[in-house]
């Protein structure tokens, strides 16, 4: 059987400009290097960022795991989302993300983020494969 996890996250992107201007540091805790660099080079990249740090708040809801106060930089830094020169953006998880996504037998990671205005919006829907027997459910 197949199950279907998703999260959702909107972030307001003035206000993630002033959390990131006040904490420098901010964007070495939650991004990757891959990260910084792509937003970095943008023209707006604060809106890249942002639409990043949404991603990786709905990649935690699609888990089924929130944020907590207790390492949130390293989990939120062990989600990455890579982009080509063209296409759309891919998930990539390592450490305890990657480990959870093994759990749940992830077989596909779907992400899309856009932006409107002063808000940036990412979607996370995960594919995952069902053992029969693992959770009792559906079989």
């Amino acid at each position: 059987m197949i199950r279907i996890f998703q999260g959702i996250d909107l972030v307001r992107v003035a206000k993630f400009q002033q959390v990131v201007t006040r904490h420098r540091a901010f964007l070495e805790e939650i991004f990757t290097s891959l990260e910084r660099d792509y937003c970095l080079s943008r023209l707006a990249p604060h809106r890249h960022l942002a639409g990043r740090f949404a991603v990786k708040e709905a990649c935690l809801k699609a888990l089924g795991h929130g944020l907590s106060s207790n390492g949130i930089d390293r989990v939120l830094s062990e989600i990455e989302v890579v982009s080509g020169a063209s296409g759309p953006p891919r998930l990539v998880l390592h450490g305890w993300a990657a480990a959870l996504s093994r759990k749940k037998h992830i077989l596909q990671r779907t992400v899309s983020i856009s932006h409107s205005g002063d808000y940036a919006v990412a979607i996370v829907v995960l594919m995952g494969r069902e053992l029969c027997g693992v959770s009792g459910e559906g079989c």
